[in-house]
């Protein structure tokens, strides 16, 4: 039997501040014994985006005191902890710099063991912790800065099969949604919106499915939504609500189309996969998550997918991600660095180039 462990994780890569508390028992069953988030919306919503330096500053004012919610909602003190979790990375640096010195100040006064972990594993290892799924299963991670395949084989075993190779599926969705003057965050926007829209109207295009292999891109898509935007303007004088519906049905069909049709091909190439699953903002798409249940059922797969709440960002993955690497034995020091970037498989090039501070995927 293994020993129990209980994990404080911090989440701070994008816009929302998160901590949470995640046990696992002697008998291998995890539990989330507390989870706060605190979003970032109303901070952002004048600037149709998340603005960096806004994100950080709140993340430094907020970060303590969503540790003291998550330590008094699981009624638990830090000697009650085995070890403190934090996102390293990949992110807003100013958001993950926060989070790290945050918990280094706790690993430092409390002498808890400090873990790294990178922000994507958080993701990919969600199932895990939602259904105890097994490896190795095809994880398909799509969010709002990141999107590929992986074959997940364990906690640090990550092969990426494929990737998008520009825009994310969920930045996508939030210049869709700024292109059409609705809320952002852009992703619940749009599927509100496509609900009464006519996914057929307009004939937009499923990129790269017409190439082999797994690679994805949305950016040629966003410029045809765009197009197609200005040609109703033209035409019209404006759009009228049911111009938009259509526009947003016809985006979401064409993202669901690409999601659904690349996982197909991964799965190809992955036949030692015993699921599917799916984790990140993305996830949440009722559309797009239908479309890859069925495409598990038709391939004798199990589906599995977190419950909405843990596919957008949250401390809780990144607990349970660094409980996975602390039973393995990982540990860091004072000299944990936050990292602007961080591909999770290390071996396949970079999808969308490197720079100084490294491979951005």
């Amino acid at each position: 039997m293994a020993e129990t462990l209980t994990i404080l994780g911090l989440e701070s890569s994008c816009d929302d501040t998160a901590a949470a508390l995640v046990r696992q028992n002697a008998d291998g069953r995890p539990e989330i014994l507390a989870s706060v988030v605190e979003g970032q919306t109303a901070l952002h919503a004048a600037y149709g985006g998340v603005v960096p330096e806004i994100a950080a500053r709140a993340h430094a004012e907020r970060l303590d005191l969503c540790v003291e919610r998550a330590m008094a909602e699981a009624g638990l003190g830090f000697p009650d902890l085995d070890a403190v979790a934090v996102t390293a990375g990949p992110g807003l640096i100013g958001g993950v710099l926060s989070g790290v010195m945050v918990a280094k100040g706790i690993a430092a006064a409390t002498g808890l063991p400090l873990v790294g972990v990178n922000h994507l594993a958080g993701h990919a290892l969600t199932p895990r912790l939602t259904d105890g799924l097994d490896f190795p299963y095809l994880m398909l991670l799509a969010s709002g800065g990141h999107c590929q395949f992986l074959a997940v084989s364990g906690p640090e075993t990550f092969a990426r099969i494929g990737g998008t190779i520009d825009d994310a599926p969920g930045e996508a969705f939030d210049k869709t949604a700024k292109l059409l003057a609705l809320p952002q965050p852009g992703g619940p926007a749009v599927e509100r919106t496509a609900e009464t829209g006519d996914p057929a109207r307009f004939a937009f295009p499923r990129p790269l499915m017409d190439r082999p292999g797994c690679d994805m891109s949305f950016s040629g898509l966003k410029t045809a939504l765009l197009r197609a935007r200005d040609r109703i303007i033209a035409e019209k004088g404006g759009i009228t609500v049911q111009d938009r519906a259509d526009l947003c049905a016809g985006f979401q069909a064409a993202v669901r189309d690409v999601l659904a049709g690349k996982a197909a091909r991964a799965l190809s190439a992955c036949p030692e996969a015993t699921a599917l699953a799916v984790a990140g903002g993305v996830a949440a798409n009722r559309a797009i998550r239908a479309a890859l249940e069925d495409l598990a059922r038709t391939s004798g797969l199990p589906f599995v997918a977190p419950p909405l709440k843990l596919c957008t960002d949250n401390a809780a993955m990144i607990a349970w991600a660094g409980l996975e690497r602390f039973r393995l034995g990982a540990r860091d020091d004072m000299a944990l660095a936050a990292r602007p970037r961080w591909p999770l498989d290390s071996r396949s090039p970079a999808l969308i180039g490197a720079g100084k501070k490294g491979a951005k995927a």
